[in-house]
């Protein structure tokens, strides 16, 4: 019986492998030749390998075993340059690892900043109009008649009104601001922004100021100027913003190109919604009616404390101009610690500061959101060592009414017009 393939009878003298029977040491025996099948194109589908049938050798066919006459296994290309043994055609050359395609971060990094860039891009855009949805443009300037001529630079009317609009009973105790009806002006300012540096000028709600002719903001009607003078603060109880811009601009010839105004609550819940406003009081003082009881010294004030620092008074000796003042100081310190990266750059705190304010902030038809932060800005600036904070000069008192010093305004006003640097002093 012959158990050898290709005819070999596996006899002594034939058999491969002697053994240890043999004395003769076995001579070294050559491996047939087999020729390898042609490589097959890259990507293209691998034949799967050809079992020969039970009983027969592998024919002469081009298939490759694997065996070569002369080399030596893992040579070539193959297994010395990461080709894995397979014939210098390994995965190491093809971009592989682990037989998956190596990550293209360039690609990810362009893709996943593509992806913030509109992200940002669309909560601005959303921002911007549920912010401008939010204003209150209920000021028509265009009914303000005989309008002086319009200079260089922009000026903002800033009034911050006693307003309790929105406020509980609980509020208006705390807040120490009674209850009277309607509403009347606690503090007007005068911002200029121009290629100069801001300027903010205080109109004392006390100054002596002549009421012109003007147009009823709700009935149309024309009443002509007889002369008359009162505080400047009661031509806001009058007819409301429009006389009292009309009113600003007769008796300064500067023209008002926006107006802007903020209620008792509003003012509150802006300082309570940023954490607080950090300010240095240097004395300290006691109030009675606006409730104010502070120590001398770095402290931060919450939004009752604010409200009651900006609105004292009777504890000044200059009263009204001593306040003015301080109303100055606390606002340029809010825009200041308002328009920081911690508060714009956190919507935690950004869009409840954004809210509190656009919820009681009432402004004229024509200003828009962009107007307002270069208002927001232009206030932080005054402080920033690049902006001028002054009251309006004033000459004396009648009565318990604060006279301008006509030629001071008159000069100071020119200044402004033509965007100049103002050398004019305040009180």
């Amino acid at each position: 019986m012959n158990d050898w393939p290709e005819g070999r009878n596996g006899g002594p003298g034939e058999r491969y492998g002697q053994g240890s029977a043999n004395p003769q040491p076995e001579s070294a025996r050559a491996m047939p030749h087999v020729r390898r099948r042609p490589a097959q194109p890259q990507g293209a589908p691998q034949a799967p390998p050809r079992i020969p049938p039970q009983g027969q050798g592998y024919a002469d066919d081009g298939y490759d075993s694997g065996y070569n006459t002369g080399q030596v296994y893992g040579g070539g290309n193959g297994g010395g340059q990461g080709g894995g043994g397979y014939g210098g055609d390994g995965y190491g050359d093809r971009g592989y690892v682990q037989g998956r395609p190596t990550p293209n971060w360039g690609r990810r990094i362009k893709v996943g900043v593509l992806t913030l860039v509109v992200v940002l891009v669309a909560v601005s855009i959303g921002t911007y109009f549920w912010a401008d949805g939010k204003l209150k443009r209920e000021v028509d300037l265009s009914k303000v008649i005989e309008r002086p001529s319009e200079g260089d630079g922009t000026n903002y009317l800033i009034v911050g009104s006693d307003s309790r609009e929105g406020m509980t009973a609980e509020d208006k105790k705390k807040l120490h601001t009674g209850s009277a009806e309607g509403k009347r002006t606690d503090s007007m300012m005068i911002l200029h922004d121009g290629s100069n540096g801001p300027t903010l000028i205080s109109l004392p709600r006390d100054s002596n100021v002549e009421i012109p002719s003007f147009v009823g903001s709700e009935s149309g009607k024309t009443f002509k100027g007889t002369g008359r003078t009162t505080k400047l603060n009661a031509a806001y109880a009058e007819d409301g913003p429009e006389l009292l811009v009309r009113t600003v601009e007769f008796n300064t010839g500067l023209r008002i190109d926006h107006y802007v105004e903020i209620g008792f609550g509003g003012f509150a819940k802006i300082v309570d919604a940023i954490g607080g406003v950090e300010l240095d009081i240097p004395k300290a003082f006691k109030d009675k009616k606006s409730g104010a009881d502070f120590q001398a010294g770095k402290q931060t004030l919450n939004g009752e404390q604010s409200l009651a620092f900006v609105r004292t008074r009777y504890a000044f000796a200059g009263s009204d101009l001593d306040r003015t003042k301080n109303q100055q100081k606390f606002l340029a310190a809010l825009a200041s610690q308002t328009a920081t990266p911690s508060t714009i750059l956190n919507p935690f705190k950004l869009y409840p500061t954004m809210g509190a304010g656009l919820d009681t902030l009432i402004v004229d038809k024509d200003m828009s959101l962009w107007s307002l932060g270069k208002m927001f800005f232009a206030m932080k600036g005054v402080t920033g060592g690049e902006g001028t904070s002054m009251n309006i000069p004033i000459s004396g008192s009648t009565g318990g009414n604060l006279v301008w010093d006509k030629a001071k305004v008159k000069q100071l006003v020119e200044q402004l017009k033509n965007d100049e640097k103002v050398t004019v002093k305040g009180n």
